[in-house]
């Protein structure tokens, strides 16, 4: 059997070469390099608007939200005209715990493209809820320091690491441990990659990780190939997920306004014998 430490170290640099060598337009090893480190692309929030804020962008990259929310209003940074600037504490003195208030003044100021529907479980009577307590979790931090040094609290130990996106899926509604994750690595905490649907297709075709591995097991299978690679968990998170998702978010001018195409199928198929274990 070979050993699992150097299948870990191959099947990142498998991953990391693999779109530059398919002759796509302008994706080349430079490009992908620069999406490696989070703060290149999305400097760190400042204040407790630009947390709170982040926290909205990252509430919408779960299934179908961003296509019913940011792009039917043209991205998240419009919400701005109705949520006070960012402003959590506004937020809360304005709506009072009423979502149905905030979705009528989106709807009535943003005017979102398509059908909003207002059913309990549609999507933006969720997110209007993730609004609120997300404007109500910010609000317990005096300053962005406060609030980052809370954060570091958590990542400076291995052991206590991956109760805080635990932590924050249950202050934030509608917010999972992966949507968690996503938040975090985004500001620039690159011990937490995070386990979505293209990592999960991914690790488990190339046996990265156990078939029906749950959000957890999957992110420490994360945070082992990239120990095994000598890179940050950040790192081998992007790697796999530009495959997968096929979209370079901060370069619009490749391919159809930045999206190239899934390679997960063939990337999978070109890895799987060259990770032979035997």
């Amino acid at each position: 059997m070979k050993d699992d430490a150097l299948i870990d170290k191959k099947a990142y640099q498998l991953a990391k070469d693999y779109l530059p060598s398919r002759s796509i337009g302008g994706v080349t090893a430079e490009l992908i390099e620069k999406y490696l480190n989070p703060l290149t692309l999305n400097p760190k929030p400042t204040s407790k608007e630009g947390i709170y804020q982040r926290i909205l962008e990252s509430a919408q990259n779960a299934n179908m939200k961003a296509g019913v929310i940011g792009r039917a209003i043209g991205g998240v940074e419009k919400l701005s005209l109705v949520l006070e600037g960012f402003n959590p504490r506004a937020v809360m003195d304005k709506y009072a715990g009423d979502w149905e208030a905030i979705l009528n003044d989106i709807v009535e100021r943003l005017e979102p493209r398509g059908e909003v529907r207002r059913t309990p479980r549609s999507i933006w009577p969720h997110y209007c809820q993730t609004i609120l307590s997300a404007a109500n979790f910010v609000e317990q931090f005096s300053s962005a320091s406060d609030f980052f040094a809370w954060v570091d609290f958590f990542d400076r130990d291995d052991r206590a690491r991956a109760s805080l996106p635990t932590l924050l899926s249950r202050e934030i509604e509608g917010f999972g441990f992966a949507l968690s994750c996503d938040f975090l690595k985004e500001m620039g905490y690159v011990n937490f990659p995070k386990p979505d649907v293209h990592l999960r297709d991914i690790f488990t075709a190339l046996h990265l990780c156990q078939d029906k591995a749950d959000d957890y097991q999957l992110f420490k299978a994360v945070i082992r190939v990239a120990a095994h690679a000598g890179v940050s968990a950040y790192s081998a998170d992007k790697v796999f997920w530009l495959i997968g998702s096929g979209y370079f978010y901060s370069d619009l001018h490749i391919g159809s306004q930045g999206r190239v195409g899934s390679r997960k199928r063939e990337f999978i198929e070109y890895a799987k014998p060259l990770l032979d274990r035997t």
